[in-house]
């Protein structure tokens, strides 16, 4: 089991190579493990906060970006680019990753709702962090996501 530890920084205080990290793991999990070709680089980095997860070795193995209400849906809170490393899969890295985030969420913007456009096989995960479906389905990049609401 791998030992994590979590931060949370504004765009502007990542390092170089924090900033690296990021953009590879996105990469490597959205792009090439998905098979998804898609434009990662949406200028929304710049606005959010972004959770990272440092294993023992150094490596970046958990990721999320958090945006204040109305700069990702509006009337919302939000929690975006989920990630975690196949290097730590299936080791509860995924359950902490989220517990964090939604901390985060709550820490930074206050206790509000929280909305998320969440890859579909991953519904009974989120359904386990009080995230429910508000049955809006959509594709996109070829992959079923659903609209998830958690109130405050």
């Amino acid at each position: 089991m791998s030992t994590v530890t979590f931060q949370c920084l504004p765009f502007d205080s990542l390092s170089l190579r924090q900033l690296y990290d990021v953009l590879a793991l996105r990469i490597d999990v959205f792009i090439v493990e998905q098979n998804c070709p898609f434009h990662d680089a949406d200028k929304k980095d710049f606005v959010a906060h972004h959770c990272l997860g440092y294993d023992e070795d150094g490596d970046l193995v958990a990721y999320t970006r958090l945006f204040d209400v109305n700069l990702s849906f509006e009337g919302y809170t939000s929690i975006g680019r989920v990630a975690t490393s196949n290097k730590v899969r299936g080791q509860g890295i995924g359950q902490k990753l989220m517990s964090y985030s939604i901390q985060q969420c709550e820490q930074l913007y206050g206790r509000q709702p929280i909305k998320i456009g969440a890859q579909k096989y991953l519904l009974k995960f989120y359904e386990s962090f009080g995230f429910q479906s508000t049955g809006e389905d959509y594709l996109e990049d070829g992959i079923p996501h659903a609209i998830m609401i958690r109130e405050a």
